[in-house]
């Protein structure tokens, strides 16, 4: 698993809530299309979301949280294509310290490890923050 850390010069809680909106993520996913809640738990909180990256790239992730400064991604359909991960906020001097870590599934194309790739996806975050 990759890991990234980067300093965002946000509060954790303004981090936290758009890590966690589905509705936001194509705003900051590199090549995302489109992302779909399947379920939810009772707190309202993204279970399970299905997302759509190309027509060869389809798959969902399966949430768990520690909120409000953890949340937790493992495959759920399409689990060859999929991802696993983490997102973790810490308060820091400046606003936040955001560890992310991302493991990309074994049968991805070169293509498709491209859109996945975990520099890419925090760097495209941190500039959606810092312009949010």
């Amino acid at each position: 698993m990759q890991t990234i850390t980067s300093l965002i010069r946000k509060s954790p809680e303004a981090c936290w809530r758009v890590l966690v909106d589905p509705a936001l993520l194509t705003g900051w996913v590199p090549g995302l299309r489109k992302a779909r809640v399947v379920a939810t738990y009772p707190t309202g909180l993204p279970r399970e979301i299905t997302f759509e990256f190309s027509s060869s790239l389809v798959y969902s992730l399966v949430y768990t949280y520690d909120a409000p400064r953890e949340l937790r991604w493992t495959p759920g359909l399409g689990a060859r294509d999929a991802v696993c991960g983490f997102a973790r906020l810490e308060p820091h001097e400046s606003g936040t310290r955001l560890t992310y870590g991302l493991e990309l599934g074994g049968a991805r194309s070169q293509k498709d490890r491209a859109i996945g790739d975990p520099d890419a996806i925090v760097a495209e975050f941190v500039a959606w923050m810092h312009a949010y």
